[in-house]
Formats: C-alpha cells, structure tokens, sequence
C-alpha cells in the first residue's frame, strides 16, 4: 500500500521550500501562476523550489501532491476582510464582525467549507427556490409555442416529435447553478473536514435539479431581487469560492494538467477592504468615490492610469483626493519610492495637491512627503504625498476607526485646482 504523499507547507511571501516533485507537477504549478516562483532545485535531483506569493489557500498538483499556502493575516481577519468585499454595505453598517461564520477553524480551507456550507444552509432553509426559466426541446406534445422555423429545418414539417418552446417553473435557475458548483468545488478541495464535508453533501442532494455547471464557461449572471433576497450572502459567498478555483494548464498539443484547489489573492483583498470600506465612510460625509477610476497620463491617451479610489464631491464631478491600497510593509528604510512616484502622477493628472497610500503595515500611522517644485498654491504649499498604515492585527472596531478618520482628512482635502 502506498503511504499517503504529505502536504507541502508554505507561508505567505515566505522563504522558499524544496519539495519532491514530478516534472509534469512541477511544469503545471509554474505555469498556474499560483505561486511567486517554482522553478527545479538545482541542488536536489528531483525537487523543486517552490514560493508562496500573494495567493494563499491549498491546490492539489498532478499526482497528489496537496500545496497549503498559509496567511500571516489570522483566519478570522481574512473573512473580516472578505465580507466587506462582498457586501460592504451591511458589512459596513453591522461592524463587519461575524458577516461570515468560520466557526472554530483556523485553517484557510476548513474554515471557508464551513461558512459556504452554513450560509446554503440558511438560504434554503425555507426551501430551494424556484423560478421560470425558457426552455427549448423536441417534444411528442405541443407545450407552449411551435419553433416553425426549427420544426421546418429539422423535421421538415413532420410531426411529431414538434420543436416547442416555453417558460418552465424549475429549480434549474442560476442561483441555484451557483450554490451546486460551490459546493461541488468544495468537496473536491484537500483539507475539508468530515463533518463539513458531510454537511455540504447534503447541501448537494438539496440542489439536485440545477444543472452543474460546465467547468471553463462563465458563471450565470443573476440579478439582486426581492425574490432571491435569502440567497444574497450565499450567493456573494459562493461566487468568490468560484472565482478563486485553480486553473488548468494545457501545454500545446497535451493533455490538461490540473492543477486544482482554491486560493485568495490577499493584494486583492486588502485593496477591497480599503476601499469599500473608505466608500462607505465617505458617504456619511455626503462624498462619492470611484473606485478603479480611469484616467490618461499623457495627451495623447496612450498610458492609462487607474487610482484605486478617487474621492469627488457629492455630485461626482470634482475629484478632491486620491487613495492608492498597498498589500505591503512601509519600510522605514528606503522608502517605497516607486509607490511615491505613482502616487505624485495620479495627482498631477487629476489636478490634485495631496495622495494617500495606505499600507498593510508600517513603522509610523502616518508619514507625509512634500514634493519639491509644486508650491504653486496661493499658501506655497507643494504637493503632499501621505503614506497611512493599516493594522490588520488590530480588531474590526479599531480597523474601521482608523478609516473612519482617514474618511474625515480625505473630506476634508482642498479641491483641485480650476
């Protein structure tokens, strides 16, 4: 009996570790891109160094070999920062604490089945919910109305069977196609518990009649409603799950090497968190913010730049600050100057006299930088870039209290220049 291949074990932006590897292992986690670097150890015959990155969560290489990418965020400040990405309105409103149950994990996969699993359990609580969805087949009795067209084309006018199309009242909905595929991907990610991988069986004969998805194919679109309202946080839920599945790697010519597990990108979350989070903010200063707002850096729009967040007046039409998120330490040796430079163009493209980077951590709250030759104010006073730092050790309270007053010194930002 062969004995059970042990996972490998590495940590966020960690060292590197050399681990026994297949070529055609090794081959399909480089080309994933789920880690920073894997590339053969030069050392070792046979193995290979692998870095973890930005990505953390657990993927399961060709052959067995189960990869677990541990944060140095704690598990339940990860799912703090998650539920603000994805409802950041109640998030926001409830403090953010328990938006998504972990229960008692404190592993990354573990602890992600169980919220999934608890939130389809509470959204079918009062039943699988059902909608009306067209539907198009050959039928041995006229149901809705007659395809002519294709009746002709296919059948050349014999009957039956008759090409027919109607509106079907079914479980089959888009909805329910997402919460299967979560749940689907769930039970085949390395590291579930039992239990909960029980639980989310059962969550799945409770979805039998949507259709699985096709792995490959975008998700069904669904839209906010009354109607699906229970569905909502499972849905959110159930969509990151999906949006973080592992992809393939098909080397031309070859079979597809899977490389499949789950993982979130911490520089995606935190630039999220942030910026929701100072969206919410800003409106109880009656401000607006665009997240991910485009710009040109040149005349001629050739080089595209794209703030994270640009804080304008209520109406949206006067840009009054600029905030750029960094999933980084601020060093307080050899400053981040690269992170200076970007700051300063978004200024000077929006006609701005301050930006703000804000980081996962840093040696000072706050540090600021005048930029020489930009006292062109009435006050002389230059450009001004800020640098905050956020801790996400701190609790939920303290992090929405550090960016409840960053909100106030953005609102209280001079407005650009005419």
């Amino acid at each position: 009996m062969t004995a059970p291949v042990p996972d490998v074990v590495l940590h966020e932006y960690g060292p590197a570790v050399s681990v026994p590897l297949g070529a055609a292992a090794g081959r399909a986690l480089a080309a994933s891109g789920t880690l920073q670097s894997v590339t053969p150890d030069p050392a070792r015959e046979g193995h290979w160094l692998l870095r973890a990155g930005s990505r953390v969560g657990a993927v399961r290489a060709p052959g067995g070999q189960v990869v677990r990418i541990m944060p140095k965020t704690p598990v339940g400040r990860l799912f703090f920062l998650l539920g603000f990405s994805l409802d950041a309105e109640r998030a926001w409103r409830e403090g953010g604490e328990g938006t998504v149950d972990t229960g008692s994990y404190e592993d990354l996969v573990p602890a992600l089945a169980h919220a999934v699993e608890r939130r389809v359990d509470a959204a079918l609580r009062q039943g699988v919910l059902q909608g009306y969805r067209e539907v198009e087949e050959a039928a041995l009795v006229v149901r809705g109305r007659i395809r002519e067209a294709e009746q002709i084309r296919r059948h050349f006018g014999r009957t039956p069977p008759v090409e027919i199309a109607y509106d079907a009242y079914t479980a089959d909905t888009a909805e329910n196609r997402i919460l299967r595929a979560a749940v689907e991907r769930l039970l085949r990610l390395p590291g579930v518990p039992g239990p909960v991988r029980r639980r989310l069986a059962h969550q799945r004969v409770r979805l039998a009649d949507a259709l699985p998805l096709v792995r490959g194919e975008e998700l069904p679109r669904w839209q906010p409603s009354r109607l699906n309202s229970r569905y909502q946080p499972a849905l959110r839920l159930a969509g990151a799950v999906l949006r973080g599945s592992s992809p393939e790697h098909r080397p031309p010519g070859a079979e597809p090497l899977a490389v499949d597990g789950f993982l979130f990108d911490m520089n995606k979350l935190f630039e999220d968190f942030v910026t929701v989070a100072l969206r919410e903010a800003l409106r109880e200063h009656g401000l607006t913010a665009r997240l991910q707002d485009s710009h040109h850096l040149d005349t001629a729009n050739l080089v595209r730049v794209r703030p994270d967040l640009v804080v304008r007046t209520g109406d949206g039409r006067t840009p009054l600050a600029v905030v750029d998120a960094k999933y980084k330490v601020e060093k307080g040796d050899g400053y981040l100057n690269a992170d200076l430079y970007q700051a300063l163009a978004y200024a000077t493209v929006l006609g701005l006299r301050e930006a703000h980077l804000v980081y996962a951590a840093g040696q000072h709250p706050e540090r600021v930088h005048e930029v020489r030759g930009t006292a062109a104010a009435p006050d002389g006073r230059g450009v001004r870039l800020y640098r905050h730092s956020l801790d996400l050790s701190g609790t939920p309270a303290q992090l929405r209290s550090t960016l409840r007053g960053l909100a106030g010194r953005l609102a209280a930002a001079v407005p650009a220049h005419p």
